[in-house]
């Protein structure tokens, strides 16, 4: 058998349209020392997801154990990758908390502004826009991030991620979780901009 070995153009296309891939090579981006550990679960969330971009999946639940990708997968390599193929898709990204949510968005900006990044897509950041809560794309699109509960007033998003709606020691309480559904059901939701 012949070794064959892939041109950087296979490469790049190949991260460009296999979305597990995407998401393995953006982990090394950030995690330049640390090993990324193959499991099924990972390519199934990232398949899943994949889907979503697409369009074929309308909402998706991810319950993992912690540690498992979950936020790499959804909150940092997904809008990345959506803000890839669509520099004008609108994004909202909420945590239980405005730390970590800005956590996630500055690992997904600092993704978007590696060579690496802006050698795959045509997608550029906007210089007018580079906040850590939000920043936006030249094409107008962007990833807002904020808090379950925090308002959003006269903003709406083509995809919706929560990650970590509830801190863990919360999760227990009935009036917490109440409080979560209540924001996606009368805030969250209705900034959606197809809501079908």
């Amino acid at each position: 058998m012949k070794n064959q070995t892939l041109t950087l153009h296979e490469y790049q296309a190949l991260l460009r349209n296999d979305f597990y891939g995407f998401v393995e090579r953006s982990f090394y981006e950030l995690n330049a020392d640390t090993k990324f550990l193959h499991n099924w679960h990972i390519e199934l969330i990232a398949s899943e997801l994949e889907a979503c971009r697409r369009g074929e999946t309308k909402r998706l639940f991810i319950n993992v154990p912690p540690r498992s990708l979950k936020s790499h997968c959804a909150s940092v390599a997904l809008p990345a990758y959506l803000l890839g193929h669509n520099p004008s898709a609108q994004i909202i990204c909420a945590s239980y908390g405005q730390d970590l949510a800005n956590k996630l968005a500055l690992d997904c900006r600092s993704l978007m502004s590696s060579d690496w990044y802006r050698n795959l897509f045509p997608t550029h950041l906007s210089g007018q826009r580079q906040a850590v809560s939000e920043f936006m794309t030249e094409a107008k699109g962007f990833r807002l991030a904020t808090s379950v509960g925090g308002v959003l007033t006269g903003r709406g998003g083509d995809f919706m991620i929560i990650d970590d709606p509830l801190k863990p020691d919360e999760a227990v309480s009935e009036t917490q979780r109440n409080a979560v559904n209540d924001w996606y059901q009368h805030t969250l939701y209705s900034h959606l901009n197809n809501n079908n």
